[in-house]
């Protein structure tokens, strides 16, 4: 990663056995990191390849990446009295950006031809963030996203670490400069102010981590603040390693400790669920351990196999070969419909990617000698310096002679640097607004009900002519309802009851729609229905969250932020008194046990409805709707409507649970799933509409053309 094009990328100038082996030095080149960098990405690569999990690995990268940036950058302050960020930025960029525009550019044109439509959207969002170098905080916030249609991989998500290390690089400049200056102010040395200043970094980040790790986990795994002390460890380590004086015996046990620590942290740690809190510390401190040990000089040192040949060429590829494993795989697993490679598909994998990364390294190594300035005699130099001189004039040219001016070395490097990606983001943005005009053209052609009836295909039996399916399936995962936009839907994690009301600001009557995903999908229908009748509509919605008191799980867990958002609901009814209450009145699953799918009245449901009743309110309780129990939009990708219809009974019971129960007065039952199954099979597309926009929530354009069936049904059922 980009820890490996940092300075110290200078040849040994002694030999790894040498019997005389100093202890390891912060400075200089140190070529067990080459081979340390290899070992890492050799792990990142087959955990994913072949095991589908994380190794920690990236945490190495990370440590390295501080160590040896806090290195460069102390090192030019010593030298020169700044941390020359012109010349440490333009590095950066023209090091860094030529390489990850090529795989940038390779992914975009093929997901243009190999991936799914639904897919298109995603990957060009995504490769704007990589760019960008924020795509960490992208996929923060899809994490805590629960309509996020997280089962399709992303050929750019492990650009969140080059993200998480891109914001690194300005912060860490700064840190040093400013502690530089505060320790020259305090008569101290320069390391001894960046020591402070690092240390007080990683103890702040690790007990952010910490918090954030146990609070919030998925958002902890890409938040830069949560990893800022890896890459501060790694700052510490440099600033601490003059003064360790190990010696050789336990630098030999103290390389192979660290080695064996490392490679055992993917196989005994879940990394995915459990980092980066506390326990990255321990492929953390592995990789220091190895660093401390340095280069032994020992027969047995753990340093003799790092520094082979073989493991330092891996290293120095190490940032090109982990920019392009993961979307080789990624390919890889859709031609092959795999989730995990074969043995011999991952041996492919591995050595295309190590192929394309001996290729594209090199790349990146021509771009910085390109832009580095070339070097004149010491006439030159010292006309510069008086500035008589036009800047890139000739050694030696006579006085006067026209000259053709160049930008300074620095700002070459970025502007090249930066030109790399410039093609991408080009691209990125046409192919966007060409999708964009592409929607247009379909949304007033969708404004037909003669063409695009939805619903009432099955309703009327409305003939239905041919006619491309609306929403397209790269455009599914915007059809949903305007709430979320809104920021009116409560994630998963908090409890705050949000509430937003939308219609006629003197209603006739106030309908509050309550629960889940499930209840939330019905908005769009619901608002077509209020602007009819002068009502308002109130929503109070939290992803995954039954309108019960009875305890509730997700992904697992107690959803303890779903029960203190329950009870924060009922006292806002209480205080609202609403007309009505819109909530499901079951609740579908994909659990054949019983021989057909698992729907049922949860518990609790009931009893809320009669609290409800005691308030005055009235309540509709829709049965829910079916769940398909596979990404129809990633199917139709694939295949046709016919091939991505589901049978009703996956998710659904014969009849519903509500027929013929206890339920108190208040209570309005309405089903149409009629709306959605014929047959007993649910299709993905009826009328020309696209019904789902993932595996069981409806589409808002489906559900508004459900509205005046709704509207009919429930004046007739409410008596309203």
């Amino acid at each position: 990663m980009q820890s490996l094009l940092a300075d110290v990328r200078g040849r040994a100038s002694s030999s790894p056995r040498s019997a005389a082996a100093p202890a390891p030095s912060a400075g200089g080149h140190r070529p067990e990191i080459d081979g340390l960098r290899a070992v890492a990405v050799l792990l990142v690569a087959a955990y994913h390849i072949w095991f589908g999990r994380v190794s920690g690995g990236v945490d190495v990268f990370l440590l390295v990446s501080g160590f040896l940036i806090t290195g460069s950058l102390v090192r030019s302050v010593e030298r020169s009295g700044g941390v020359g960020a012109a010349a440490f930025l333009g590095r950066l960029c023209a090091r860094l950006m030529p390489a990850a525009a090529l795989v940038l550019a390779s992914v975009l044109a093929a997901t243009r031809f190999l991936l799914p439509e639904d897919r298109w959207r995603d990957t060009l969002s995504e490769t704007v963030a990589a760019a960008a170098y924020h795509l960490n905080w992208h996929l923060a916030l899809d994490s805590v996203d629960y309509l996020s249609r997280s089962g399709a991989v992303s050929p750019l998500q492990h650009f969140w670490s080059l993200s998480v290390q891109g914001q690194f690089y300005p912060l860490w400049l700064v840190l040093i400069a400013l502690s530089a200056w505060a320790a020259r102010r305090a008569g101290r040395t320069v390391r001894a102010g960046a020591a402070v200043a690092v240390a007080a970094v990683f103890a702040a980040s690790l007990a952010y981590s910490v918090y954030m790790t146990r609070t919030d986990q998925p958002w902890a795994y890409f938040d830069t603040g949560a990893r800022l002390w890896e890459l501060a460890l790694g700052g510490l380590l440099f600033l601490a390693l003059p003064r360790l004086d190990l010696p050789r015996a336990l630098r030999v046990v103290l390389g192979w400790l660290g080695l064996a620590a490392l490679v055992s942290c993917g196989l005994l740690l879940q990394v995915s669920t459990e980092f980066p809190g506390y326990i990255a510390l321990w492929p953390t401190l592995a990789a220091a351990a190895v660093i401390a040990a340095g280069t032994s000089g020992s027969r047995w040192g753990a340093d003799r196999l790092l520094t082979l040949r073989p493991l330092r060429y891996l290293g120095s590829l190490s940032y090109a070969l982990y920019l392009w494993h993961w979307p080789v795989l990624v390919f890889y697993l859709h031609a092959t419909d795999r989730t995990l490679a074969s043995l011999h598909g991952g041996l492919a994998v591995m050595v295309v990617s190590v192929f394309l990364a001996a290729a594209t390294t090199p790349l990146a190594d021509r771009v910085v000698a390109f832009s580095k300035r070339r070097q004149g005699d010491k006439e030159r130099r010292k006309a510069e310096e008086s500035g008589k001189a036009a800047e890139g004039e000739e050694a030696g040219a006579e006085p006067g002679a026209r000259t053709r001016r160049r930008l300074p070395g620095p700002a070459r490097a970025a502007a090249v640097g930066l030109a790399c990606l410039l093609p991408v983001l080009l691209a990125a943005g046409a192919w966007s607004l060409q999708m964009d005009a592409e929607r247009r053209a379909r949304e007033a052609l969708a404004s037909d009900p003669d063409v695009y009836p939805g619903a009432a295909a099955l309703a009327d039996g409305a003939a239905v002519p041919d006619a491309p399916v609306y929403p397209p399936p790269a455009e599914a995962a915007d059809d949903v309802p305007v709430t979320y936009d809104d920021g009116c839907n409560q994630t998963t994690f908090d409890a705050e009851v949000i509430t937003c009301a939308y219609g006629s600001d003197d209603p006739e009557r106030t309908i509050a729609l309550v629960g889940g995903s499930h209840s939330a999908h019905w908005f769009p229908a619901l608002e077509e229905i209020a602007a009819e009748h002068d009502w308002r509509i109130v929503n109070i919605v939290k992803g995954a969250c039954l309108f019960t008191d009875a305890p509730q799980t997700y992904k697992g867990d107690p959803y303890t932020s779903c029960a203190e958002w329950n009870r924060g609901v009922m006292a806002e009814l209480e205080e609202m008194r609403p007309d009505a209450v819109f909530t499901t009145g079951t609740t579908t699953s994909i659990d054949t046990s019983a021989g057909y799918g698992g729907e049922q009245v949860v518990d609790g449901y009931v009893d809320r409805w009669r609290e409800l009743e005691a308030m005055g309110v009235e309540v509709v309780a829709v049965r829910d709707t079916p769940r398909l129990g596979f990404d129809a939009v990633e199917c139709l990708g694939e295949g046709t409507p016919d091939e991505c219809t589901a049978p009703a009974d996956v998710s659904m019971a014969p009849d519903s649970p509500l027929d013929g129960a206890d339920l108190p007065g208040n209570v309005s039952v309405l089903d149409l799933n009629d709306l959605l199954c014929s047959g007993g099979e649910c299709p993905p597309v009826i009328g020309n509409v696209l019904v789902y926009w993932d595996s069981s929530h409806i589409g808002a354009t489906y559900m508004r053309t459900m509205a005046p069936e709704l509207e009919e049904r429930l004046l007739a059922a409410t008596g309203w």
